[in-house]
């Protein structure tokens, strides 16, 4: 475990040169309203239109700055996050032609630099990402879309408020794709020299936060934009900023210090000696799942079914859970048996040390002959809880049913590149896994794009090249069943499969936390791995 310490102590160095940038900002908070957040991440998220990080860089560098089409609903703490319109309206789809799309376009809308959104910008937008040859192409900004735009094959402005898309085949989760394709302004790209480095320097978006300074590894800061379209997203504070520190313990170091003012992710053994301090610490449910992607290729042993199943019986989740201070509930599949999308798996995931060891004998391996599995893991990032006490805890665990487990600790946006990469990528070669928090929001994100053999990495984020025909029939039967009833009915079918063959390691799911100063009001707590930060204010 000498290149785990060796990985935390630096990820504690990062996070302390972070924390002391936090306490520049000390004075200027007793001066103005400034709320001061302290991110898991290590950097800044890039601010070019298509952020990266995951989620957490979609929290604070998407929804800020920028807009999309269709956005998620985040006012509510009781019900799952649903669409709403964004910079579009509404949206619908052709009874007659289901791969016809019509977007009306929000009217009246400017990006900060002062120009006009409308479908010239759009399809602008949809250029940078799929269009190669055109001027404002970025390759890094299309790596960032998660490929959610590869089954577009037209678009159009039938006129300054309307955009028509058409997709290559009918496809009802489209609308659910555009949640992370966001508008950057045409007019400020040719301002700053048509290039995007310089662009993210000074970014604009039609968000409700317009970009005053970005230093990496440092900071990230923001005003309010005033004239934001949407009157209950204007910005309650004088200024945002954001702090990359992800060292959970520095985090919660720096909130009791009264470095900063919000902190996510916070240390479990001191949620309770936070709460005792006067601080607010929030939770709950929200689509996450923790769990190893796993290589089910040839090349690996986790292509046999028995070992997959063996490692998922093998892992103690309610020790989990107590290592993280009761803020995780164990998994058993992707999603819980609360869900409409569980269905009725015959495998029943659960920590079974005797059967997991019956199944690794049947496949050739015992504790004296273990299977050695390589996994990656990373040190902190969106969604990863606590990856490495929690890794080190499953590794022995595993130790004690046959499995000889080694791990590689990356940064996070560098273990997100060998996930997008894929189990037959070059530099993935001999890796049986990768440890990677995923949103189960809905059933492309969550589901298709992971499971279907059309999405195998790098065509999408299909890491361990999962080849099941039974998985690819229903994911096109979901792709083209526009009711939601029978949709969710298909999804329970998927979700059932997903679990028997034990495609994935399930682990648990995060309980949301974060923890903030007892002077912010006004947040909500919603389901969904996004938050909002306009609706916040300071007492």
């Amino acid at each position: 475990m000498g290149q785990l310490r060796k990985f935390c102590a630096k990820a504690a160095k990062t996070a302390a040169v972070a924390a002391v940038s936090a306490g520049l900002w000390t004075l200027n908070a007793q001066a103005e309203d400034v709320l001061r957040v302290a991110m898991t991440m290590s950097d800044i998220p890039t601010t070019n239109g298509q952020p990266n990080g995951g989620a957490e860089g979609h929290r604070f560098a998407g929804i800020t700055i920028f807009d999309s089409l269709i956005a998620w609903d985040l006012t509510s703490v009781d019900r799952p996050s649903p669409l709403v319109g964004g910079l579009a309206e509404s949206w619908s789809t052709n009874p007659d032609d289901r791969r016809v799309w019509t977007f009306n376009l929000r009217k009246g809308v400017k990006f900060h630099d002062g120009s006009d959104w409308n479908a010239q910008a759009a399809i602008w937008n949809f250029d940078k990402i799929l269009k190669k040859d055109a001027p404002q192409y970025d390759e890094r900004q299309a790596g960032q879309s998660y490929g959610v735009l590869n089954g577009v094959e037209s678009y159009r402005a039938v006129d300054d408020h309307t955009l028509e898309v058409v997709t290559k085949s009918p496809d009802a989760l489209f609308p659910y794709g555009l949640t992370v394709i966001f508008f950057a302004s045409p007019a400020h790209w040719d301002a700053v020299g048509a290039d995007w480095d310089a662009f993210s320097a000074d970014p604009s978006g039609t968000g409700p936060w317009k970009v005053k300074d970005v230093v990496a590894r440092e900071r990230l800061e923001l005003l309010p934009n005033p004239d934001y379209w949407d009157a209950a997203r204007r910005p309650k504070l004088d200024r945002l900023v954001l702090l990359p520190i992800p060292d959970a313990s520095a985090r919660t170091a720096a909130l009791l210090s009264g470095q900063v003012d919000w902190i996510e992710a916070p240390a479990p053994d001191s949620v309770e000696r936070i709460a005792e301090s006067g601080f607010t610490v929030t939770k709950g449910p929200y689509p996450h799942v923790w769990p190893w992607m796993l290589n089910t290729t040839e090349e690996s042993p986790l292509h046999d079914v028995r070992v997959r199943q063996a490692l998922n019986l093998g892992v103690d989740r309610a020790g989990i859970v107590e290592l993280v201070g009761g803020l995780g509930y164990p998994a058993v599949g992707a999603v819980g048996p609360e869900s409409p999308w569980f269905g009725n798996p015959e495998f029943d995931i659960r920590y079974d040390p005797d059967a997991a060891r019956a199944l690794m004998a049947e496949a050739g391996y015992s504790t004296e002959n273990p299977a050695e599995l390589d996994v990656i893991i990373s040190a902190s990032g969106s969604g990863q809880m606590l990856p490495l006490p929690m890794n080190e805890y499953i590794q022995q665990t595993l130790s004690e049913v046959g499995f000889k487990v080694n791990f590689e600790v990356l940064e996070w946006n560098a273990l997100r590149a060998r996930r997008n990469a894929g189990a037959k990528a070059d530099e993935n070669k001999g890796v049986d896994g990768i440890n990677s928090s995923w949103v189960t929001t809905d059933p492309f994100f969550g589901f298709i794009l992971m499971l279907d053999s059309g999405f195998a990495a790098p065509n999408g984020i299909n890491f361990g090249h999962v080849n099941d025909p039974v998985i690819d029939e229903l994911s096109e039967q979901i792709g083209v069943t526009f009711d939601p009833a029978e949709q969710d009915k298909l999804m329970a079918k998927l979700h059932a499969r997903f679990v028997d063959q034990a495609y994935w390691l399930f682990v648990v799911h995060d309980a949301n936390p974060r923890a903030m100063a007892a002077n912010v009001k006004g947040f909500v707590s919603a389901q969904s791995w996004l938050q909002d930060l306009a609706t916040v204010s300071l007492d």
